[in-house]
This record gives C-alpha cells, structure tokens and sequence, in this order.
C-alpha cells in the first residue's frame, strides 16, 4: 500500500469512528471482510453433519470441517462421535478448537428401536443405559460437547402408559445424577410416528412432562421441527409452552427432511422465533440435500443464508 492509500485509509477509518462510533466501524469493517472471503455471518449457531458437504470437500472429515467454517458455520453436530475411534474424536476436537467451532449433539446410548428398554423398566435395561451415559461423559469432554441426544425406546404393550412413563423418568433422574456434576446435558428427542412408529416418546408436551419430572439442568429437550411438525404441528406455539425446558433444536423441512425452503416450514419465522428469544445454542442440520453433489450442497448453504435473513 502506497503512502496516499494509506493517510486516505485512515481518514476513512478515522471518520467512522467520528460519525458512528467504534461499534460502526467494527461492523463494516466486518461485513468487508466477509465480502472479501466470502464467510458468511450468520444470526444462529447453525451445525452441519458429516457428510453434507463431501462433494466441495472431501471424504475427510477434518476437510469437511474446515470447509463448514468457510462458509460460516460456527458448530458442527455428529450423531455417531461414539462409535469413532478415539484418535479421530480427538483429531475433530482440535479442529474444531482451532476453527473456533463449537460441538452439538452426538447419540448418547444404543437406541432400541423395537424394545422396550426403559419404558419397561428392566433392571438389565437400566444398567446398560446408565453405564451408556457413563461412557458418553467421557466422549463428551473429549471432543467438548454440552449436549448428548437420548431417545427413551419403544412403547412396552404390556405395561400401562403411566407406569412407563414412570420407569422413564427413574432411568433419567439417575442418569442426571452422573451428568449433573460434569455440566453436561442429556436432550430428549421426540420421535415422530410415521417414521419411527411404536415409540415410546413422541410428543413435545410429553418431553416437557418428563423433563419436569425429573426436575434436573441435565435432561431437557431436543426439539426436531421435521419431527415435530409431522407429529403435532402448531410449532411456534409448542415451542413457547415448552421453551424452558428445551435446550438444542435439529431441522429439516418437511415433507422430504431435506434443507429449508424445500418444504412446507416457514423457517425464516421460525428462526427469527428462536432469535428473538434469546436462544445461543445450537441448531443441528439433521437433514438430507434435497439435490445431490455440490450443486445440492450450494443450495443447502444459499438456502440457510436465505432463511437466516430475518432481522
């Protein structure tokens, strides 16, 4: 930079200073970085999964990553960080510390699918569960994540609904007694029934119910707005009546659970709901791309700049 740029780029900046004060200047100074680098500054903590981007970047992990953060995204979740090896779960939590990425939420347990595990109430079920969650406290602090996703199991046909919902809610107080000192979370998920019938938790008026029950920081709720949009619909006002106690939010739209603007979700007030209430968590993108290869991949990235549009 010659001298006359750079008496002329300080006038400039001086000027800022003088008409909007340093918070001005800092923001445009920002929004031209980012014009420059093509990052984009998105209002939420929106967190890709392994995979979403593969055709820009790459099988590798760690390239995939290093690609979300290029675009803007500040978290990444992965539903299967327990079964990696450690060595990799390490590897993804340096990345992310150097990137300045945060980690959303990996699957805490064995899901049982078509079993009662702690809806019946079974001891073996019970202790296999809690040693589960053991576990995943240390998978946890390794890749420094806060939040870890459990779902409670199938229905159990032989038992009435209030005694198993009262076998869930035992399971969950002993699980938050281990997660309780470690600061860690576990969120329930409700599951919708045309996806995955038979369910033991389905709803999110029910997930309030037990997480009130429980009465614990360390269970709230992971509310899915593909599933939940299936299952009851009237979201923005299910979301206020159970907005103390959820802690993390996936997407997808529906029909299809691909990216927003592919369904029938109006994200864009959806997002400005979850904005305005003041929500600094995480919002996984446990979706699908609705286009394959990186044509689909730019369209997931140029529809959540979309929808993130609303301030």
């Amino acid at each position: 930079m010659n001298r006359r740029k750079f008496i002329q780029k300080g006038a400039l900046t001086g000027s800022l200073f003088t008409l909007g004060g340093s918070v001005l200047a800092t923001e445009l100074i920002s929004k031209k970085t980012q014009f420059i680098t093509g990052k984009h500054s998105f209002n939420l903590k929106y967190a890709p999964h392994d995979g979403m981007f593969k055709a820009h970047a790459g099988e590798d992990i760690i390239a995939q990553l290093e690609f979300m953060a290029a675009q803007g995204f500040t978290a990444f979740e992965d539903n299967e960080m327990r079964n990696r090896p450690m060595e990799e779960q390490n590897r993804i939590a340096s990345k992310m510390e150097q990137l300045g990425m945060e980690m959303g939420v990996f699957v805490a347990h064995k899901i049982y699918w078509k079993e009662p595990n702690l809806a019946s109430g079974k001891q073996e079920w019970r202790d296999e569960f809690l040693q589960y969650i053991k576990d995943a406290v240390e998978i946890a602090k390794r890749v420094n994540a806060k939040w870890m996703t459990v779902v409670p199991g199938h229905v159990d046909l032989r038992l009435d609904n209030d005694f198993q919902t009262a076998n869930v809610v035992e399971t969950l107080k002993r699980a938050s007694d281990i997660l309780e000192p470690h600061n860690l979370t576990m969120v329930l998920e409700p599951l919708n029934f045309r996806n995955h019938p038979g369910l033991f938790l389905n709803e999110s008026p029910q997930a309030f119910q037990i997480c009130k029950a429980v009465d614990s920081p360390s269970c709230k709720i992971l509310f899915d707005i593909y599933h939940q949009q299936i299952q009851e619909g009237n979201l923005l006002p299910n979301m206020e009546a159970c907005w103390d106690e959820i802690a993390y939010f996936q997407i997808g739209d529906n029909p299809g659970r691909n990216e927003p603007t592919t369904g029938e979700i109006n994200y864009k007030n959806v997002f400005k709901y979850i904005y305005e209430k003041g929500y600094k968590g995480i919002l996984g993108m446990e979706h699908g791309n609705s286009v394959s290869g990186k044509e689909g991949e730019q369209k997931v990235i140029d529809a959540y700049k979309k929808m993130d549009d609303f301030l």
